[in-house]
């Protein structure tokens, strides 16, 4: 099992899980107390589904089988008993104080997960191609455009030649034009959008070095990049349903840029003359 426990691990797979084992995902986010003391039957009998799906369901989440899955479901449940703030998962405008702290639980797991998965050897590869690339495109479709946006602004600022876009045709145009000596970092949750698979494996023909930012590990585009940072999210816990939660991925280029910015020479440089080129325009 990664960091992200079975209550992250359920929301990374949620929309890869079939019907049955969705059944199954949402009792235990409901029950997950009871559950540490269920047989692989009374789990399949409560959940509406069979001894077969569970046993399929426990393996889809990286288990060996439900016993497994128990132990760290007990460690999560003993974990979240002994927090001093007492959470749960509502939010609502009744409450606003409950909510708030329910809400910053869930985002704080969001994190520790995200940074808790990340693999230091790779991450240091994935430093040295950024800090080495010629240009950096961070690429994204829908709701993940401002996160990639973001990066490219942040990369700018240390001397990093980065671009992006808010235009579909112009961030693939520009991605066909890569070369051996660039990057791009693909940020998808689901890791499934055609539109970046294309942008992605037009890059790649070039020799471009792809790095994705995603919740989905097993995605078509996890698959074909070389290189991948995986995303915990949590915003199903509190809405019911699988949004993308663009704190994780920010965490991630924050981190990236905070990396960057102490091992590049010239990196504080850069930011002041940024700063000293922007200082006219705020007032006294």
């Amino acid at each position: 099992m990664n960091n992200q426990g079975i209550s992250g691990t359920i929301c990374a797979f949620y929309e890869q899980f079939f019907d049955a084992e969705k059944k199954i995902a949402d009792f235990i986010m409901e029950n997950k107390k009871a559950v540490v003391d269920m047989t692989v039957a009374e789990l399949a009998r409560a959940s509406g589904t069979s001894d077969a799906t569970v046993s399929r369901f426990c393996r889809r989440c990286g288990f060996k089988g439900f016993q497994s899955l128990k132990m760290d479901l007990a460690k999560e449940v003993m974990k979240e008993e002994r927090d001093s703030l007492q959470v749960s998962n509502e939010i609502s405008r009744g409450n606003l104080s409950q909510s708030l702290q329910n809400i910053l639980a869930n985002k704080m797991a969001e994190m520790t997960g995200t940074i808790g998965m990340m693999d230091t050897d790779n991450l240091e590869v994935i430093l040295n191609v950024l800090e080495h690339a010629g240009i950096i495109q961070f690429a994204a479709v829908g709701n993940t455009i401002p996160v990639a946006m973001d990066g490219a602004f942040k990369f700018n600022q240390l001397g990093l030649r980065s671009v992006s876009g808010s235009i579909w045709e112009a961030q693939a145009a520009h991605a066909y034009n890569l070369g051996p000596e660039d990057a791009v970092v693909v940020i998808s949750n689901s890791g499934t959008s055609k539109r970046l698979l294309a942008l992605v494996r037009g890059a790649k023909e070039n020799g471009a070095k792809i790095i994705v930012i995603t919740n989905n590990e097993s995605s078509p585009l996890a698959r074909i990049s070389d290189y991948k940072i995986i995303t915990a999210t949590r915003e199903k816990l509190l809405t019911g349903e699988f949004w993308f939660s663009r704190i994780p991925a920010m965490l991630v280029i924050e981190t990236l840029y905070l990396l960057l910015f102490v091992s590049k020479k010239d990196a504080a440089e850069h930011i002041r003359r940024h700063e000293e080129s922007i200082r006219p325009d705020k007032m006294e």
